[in-house]
């Protein structure tokens, strides 16, 4: 039988599995746009913030009020600061701003109070975006009262700024001037998805192959040339769907860019044949539908914790560095930043799809694994048999 005979057999196979069909069809689109829409507000606002003012001073009010000026700030006053760690723990709110009893006297006599700021380290982003704002809006509070207390003692309008900032500083971010989460977040979270759902899809058609006879899990015989129809059919299918996340970021929503956005596909298409080898070696090793799904569900479900987005990758454990390692999504999501940060040719593209050589030696274990489990090959007839045994186990799930 020809390869284009095994094609047309696998788009049979596929028509007959509804869920299948929702695979490659409705769910991605309709996952892709939820998790869009989730950050689609770009960034973070009114988060709430709870303030316990111990000292109730008019310095306290007026940092208080500082914060509350701040757009990503909503503050929210307790009187107690266990109720304030208690709602803390409910994530009623995100941080807690203790201002210390007899905060305004230290302050004029020249002592140093200290104002305890506590957050939820938990919600990463969010924890490390209210950490600065908080401390932002403090200092610009607080720089007002020693310019005030200097001008009392005799310094002149010019001095006052030197005195109080002697060394200048200017942050501008290059890659995500905004802070906008969409750009920031959005790309990694549906290639994590996106990933997942390509290996749902190929675990599901392999485990099809799977024959129980006599007690004894066989594998036809001509298993290659199914797994290679098996590629040729959901590869185009994928990369239609990794390019509308691109056509949605990088085009519908405008999203800023450095390097030519379609180069991307090709190192997509790498990541996927490396992502489905894996898949293929699990397979053959656990010879078992549903423990298949789960231990390939558990090994990629935590990909977008490890592409180094959030996270940086030299503090993760060695563990998770070679853990990291097993994804594909990691690989790629190297040059997807390398495309759009920095602006990356296809020359280059190319030359980092070297990253992908640990595959390679997968190869040759799955052909051992394949060779050790096919010791009984399976004849036409049991092949055909169990064809029309899935055909029929298809119709009455219908």
């Amino acid at each position: 039988m020809s390869i284009i005979a095994y094609v047309k057999q696998e788009w049979a196979a596929l028509w007959q599995s509804p869920w299948q069909v929702a695979l490659v069809s409705y769910i991605p689109i309709v996952s892709i746009l939820c998790l869009w829409w989730l950050f689609s507000a770009g960034l973070p606002k009114q988060l709430p913030v709870a303030v316990v003012d111990q000292d109730n001073s008019q310095i306290s009010r007026m940092l208080t009020r500082q914060m509350t000026a701040n757009s990503v700030i909503s503050v929210e006053s307790y009187a107690d600061l266990t109720q304030a760690q208690d709602a803390m723990r409910q994530a009623s709110v995100y941080a807690v701003v203790v201002i210390p009893h007899q905060f305004k006297q230290q302050l004029i006599t020249g002592r140093s109070p200290t104002i305890d700021i506590r957050y939820n380290s938990q919600y990463l982003l969010v924890g490390k975006l209210l950490s600065s704002q908080i401390q932002m809006s403090l200092g610009a509070g607080l720089l007002k009262t020693a310019a005030q207390k200097l001008l009392l003692s005799g310094v002149n309008h010019a001095s006052v700024a030197v005195n109080l900032s002697p060394v200048s500083s200017q942050t501008t971010a290059l890659f995500n001037r905004n802070n906008n989460y969409v750009g920031f977040l959005v790309p990694p979270v549906l290639i994590a998805l996106w990933q997942l759902l390509a290996m749902m899809i190929f675990t599901n058609a392999l485990n099809r192959e799977l024959i129980t006879q006599q007690n004894q899990v066989l594998l036809p015989h001509d298993l290659w040339v199914r797994v290679l129809a098996k590629c040729m059919v959901f590869l185009p299918i994928m990369l239609l769907h990794s390019s509308f996340i691109l056509v949605l970021l990088y085009q519908y929503l405008s999203l800023p860019h450095a390097g030519e956005v379609g180069v991307l596909v090709v190192s997509q298409a790498v990541m996927l044949l490396a992502l489905w080898l894996l898949v293929t070696l699990i397979f053959l090793i656990m010879k078992e539908p549903a423990r298949c799904v789960s231990f390939c569900t558990a090994l990629f479900a935590p990909a977008f914790a490890f592409m180094g987005i959030t996270f940086p990758i030299n503090e993760m454990p060695t563990i998770a560095q070679y853990w990291r390692l097993v994804m594909p999504s990691s690989h790629y999501i190297d040059t997807h930043v390398n495309v759009i940060s920095y602006g990356a040719d296809p020359l280059e593209v190319i030359g980092q799809l070297v990253s992908y050589w640990m595959f390679l030696p997968l190869i040759p274990v799955v052909v051992v694994l394949w060779l050790k489990a096919n010791k009984t090959p399976l004849s036409a007839e049991n092949t055909n048999f169990s064809s029309r045994a899935i055909q029929q186990i298809t119709e009455e799930d219908k």
